[in-house]
């Protein structure tokens, strides 16, 4: 695997609010990503367009990459990418205006599952610097 940053950009700040409040803990990309993204991989989730600035929003760990037809998509993971779709139809549709082309049922498509890394500094430390101890 190559080294570097890796990222999961959006494109819609919509998600902005989803993502903060954990409610968007997956992405549904078109194509083979397993190559790209592996389980335990540190990436940023970022919000912006291409050739723009994009905003930072966290880092997160990679927890599952998984393949399969669009139209094997379950409703939990049509609801991990996106919080106010239920029916693979709006999936469809909402991945047809991202790629700019039809999107068939036949297509094969990554569900990207990852979990936000809240840093919060010190709290694996004791009072005093060292770590804590194991009682």
């Amino acid at each position: 695997m190559v080294s570097g940053i890796y990222v999961l950009n959006f494109y819609s700040a919509v998600f902005v609010d989803q993502l903060k409040r954990g409610r968007k803990t997956a992405t549904i990309r078109l194509g083979d990503k397993s190559r790209k993204y592996k389980r335990g991989l540190v990436v940023w989730i970022t919000v912006g367009y291409r050739h723009q600035p994009r905003e930072k929003i966290f880092a997160a760990v990679v927890d599952d990459v998984e393949m399969k037809k669009a139209s094997e998509l379950s409703p939990r993971d049509i609801e991990h990418d996106n919080p106010e779709f239920r029916r693979l139809e709006d999936s469809l549709a909402f991945l047809e205006q991202i790629y700019g082309r039809p999107i068939s049922p036949d297509d094969t498509v990554s569900v990207i599952r990852f979990s936000q890394i809240v840093e919060r500094p010190g709290a694996l430390l004791g009072g005093n610097g060292d770590p804590p101890s194991q009682n």
